[in-house]
């Protein structure tokens, strides 16, 4: 039989350590392929788990590999079996598994598990019975009204596969700005190195904080630029030299990403910074604001006819347009030149105002640490408050909680709150909204819990107006403070449900309802235009990490930079106030 296709893992260069998302990828790749053979599912599990806990580590795994086995096994959820598996792909870059997993499944399949509505049985049957083995080729078959004509398929979802494969579109070859960042940031550190460098910062999207990055921009100021550039090229992960000039260059990574280099004079940084940070739309109103002055804006300085009058800070480019800088997160062209205009750009939330956590899992349902460890590691981020919020038991994949298990969490919880000291953990769950709007929890429990967090889990494809219903009532339970995640988007692997989100916002403010930012690098949901829409709604926001370890907490990262893109300040998010403030807003205060 055909083997399934993967993705190519080149050798590791001599001495060079492998990427924790390397790792997390090579599990999941091998998760999907035995999924895709029908295997037990709780080793599919296994190495989705352990796929997720490498991707947290705050270290390279391959830090602690070079320890010993014991140091692997010591990390939850990591037994021998794993630990050898990680051993061999740090040694190697390879995991010998997922080779010979592969050989036995179809072509193909894997791949077209990317798409939503596409389980491992369907691609299973489209691999066999179309001979499909590409995207490319699944859209052919669909235009062509073949899927249709296969048992379990039909013409809806033909139809949404179509949607689906349309919906990928630019995004394919961009991969999350965390992901991102496990790449970026070394090469960041590399060139940093270089004796005689004055300035390395970057730049593009990755500075903007989309949510994810096609490539990475390097901006250096430096005397000898060809050794800059010699310096860059020289980087352990550059694979393949895309071009090179004495003052440019562009590369491919192992990771795939590529990654541009310019080379500044220290008197143009600034200039360059602004330049190469964009958006493209930003830049043009920016330059076009400098041509009513007179001036010419570009990315080597500022310009009164042929004398450069400014550009070595970036602030240079704003004062000249008669504007206070604005932060890169705004730079999209959405109304940010006019606030700055009229003084009214906001005062954007940052990472050292968040006080707590409001969303987090243990081992009592599908996280991978304990209460105590939880609670451990928000103390050591210096929150004053956390909610433990774990599954109801519509999500039995997650191993969700009935009224007993969250009864039983509450007293534990009370007892450890008695032990500790400059932290409160609050009880919540996470409570499963039904296909009907009703709540996965009776109500005396809920009532009982001091956060009730609410989401979608399951039917996101309810038609636009039956999927307002559902949350609209929802959000009207007496008991319900805060809707994670809200449009159950998967970024690159599932589209988000379709809602009524005015309406949505407009009941959440109405009920006292917080909305969530899920700072999960996979989800960052809201989106940016979301959130800045909500806070026009009046919504208070809550970034949370709904952290499934307790390396995750520090995921807040991300949801801090996704709201900061929405136009969200500190005023506009409830895990930005004391524990005092935080409570008038909870259900038990409001009742």
């Amino acid at each position: 039989m055909p083997s399934a296709t993967i993705s190519r893992t080149r050798p590791r260069s001599p001495g060079h350590e492998v990427e924790n998302s390397e790792v997390a990828r090579l599990f999941r790749e091998l998760a999907d392929v035995l999924e895709v053979e029908g295997a037990n599912p709780f080793r599919i599990r296994a190495y989705r788990s352990a796929a997720r806990t490498i991707e947290s580590l705050p270290e390279p795994v391959a830090t602690t590999a070079a320890t010993g086995r014991d140091a692997l096994t010591a990390i939850p959820g990591i037994g021998d079996d794993l630990a050898g598996k990680i051993e061999e792909i740090v040694r190697s870059g390879r995991l010998a598994a997922l080779a010979a997993a592969a050989r036995a499944a179809p072509a193909g399949a894997v791949d077209l598990m990317r798409i939503p509505g596409i389980g491992p049985k369907r691609a299973r049957t489209l691999c066999e019975s179309l001979h499909v083995r590409s995207l490319a080729g699944l859209e052919r078959a669909a235009r062509a009204g073949r899927v249709r004509e296969l048992r379990g398929f039909g013409a809806r979802t033909e139809r949404k596969i179509l949607d689906e494969l349309a919906a990928r579109g630019a995004e394919e070859q961009r991969i999350p700005r965390a992901v991102a960042a496990q790449y970026a940031e070394p090469l960041l550190a590399h060139m940093r190195a270089l004796d005689g460098l004055t300035r390395a910062e970057l730049a593009g999207s990755y500075r903007r904080c989309r949510e994810t990055v096609g490539d990475l921009d390097i901006l250096v100021s430096c005397e000898r630029g060809a050794a800059a550039t010699a310096h860059f090229l020289a980087y352990p992960e550059v694979v393949r030299v895309l071009s090179h000039g004495p003052t440019r260059a562009s590369v491919q990574l192992r990771s795939g990403l590529r990654a541009d280099l310019r080379v500044l004079p220290d008197a143009s940084f600034g200039a360059g910074m602004h330049y190469f940070t964009g958006s493209k739309a930003h830049n043009i109103a920016v330059r076009r604001l400098g041509q009513e002055r007179g001036l010419k804006i570009n990315e080597y300085g500022i310009y009164r006819g042929t004398r450069r009058i400014g550009g070595r800070n970036e602030g240079d480019v704003f004062a000249a347009v008669g504007l206070p800088v604005i932060p890169p997160e705004l730079r999209e062209d959405r109304g940010e030149i006019q606030a700055a205009a009229a003084g009214t750009l906001p005062h954007l939330v940052r990472l050292a105002d968040i006080h707590g956590d409001l969303q987090m899992h243990t081992t009592d349902s599908d996280g991978r640490d304990s209460l105590e460890a939880m609670a451990e590691a928000a103390q050591a981020l210096g929150y004053e408050y956390i909610a433990i919020t774990d599954h109801t038991p519509a999500v039995r994949i997650a191993g969700g909680m009935d009224r007993a298990g969250f009864r039983r969490q509450m007293r534990r919880i009370e007892r450890l709150n008695g032990r500790l000291r400059g932290l409160t953990v609050l009880a919540g769950a996470e409570v499963d909204i039904h296909a009907d709007g009703t709540l996965d929890l009776d109500d005396a429990t809920l009532a009982a819990l001091d956060v009730v967090v609410v989401a979608v889990h399951s039917r996101l494809d309810l038609a636009p107006d039956a999927q307002t219903r559902r949350l609209l009532r929802a959000l009207a339970h007496p008991s319900v403070d805060i809707f994670a995640h809200p449009s159950g988007r998967l970024i690159g692997r599932r589209r988000a449900a379709s809602f009524d989100h005015d309406a949505v916002f407009r009941a959440a403010a109405e009920h006292g309802v917080v909305v969530e930012v899920d700072a999960q690098p996979e989800r960052l949901d809201l989106d940016d235009v979301a959130c800045r829409a909500a806070i026009a709604h009046g919504v208070t926001l809550a970034i949370d990490s709904d952290a499934h370890a307790a390396a995750e907490l520090r995921f807040m990262r991300w949801g801090v930079d996704q709201a900061r893109r929405g136009w969200v300040e500190r005023r506009h998010v409830a895990n930005a106030r004391p524990l005092a403030e935080l409570r008038a807003l909870l259900h038990g205060a409001r009742r």
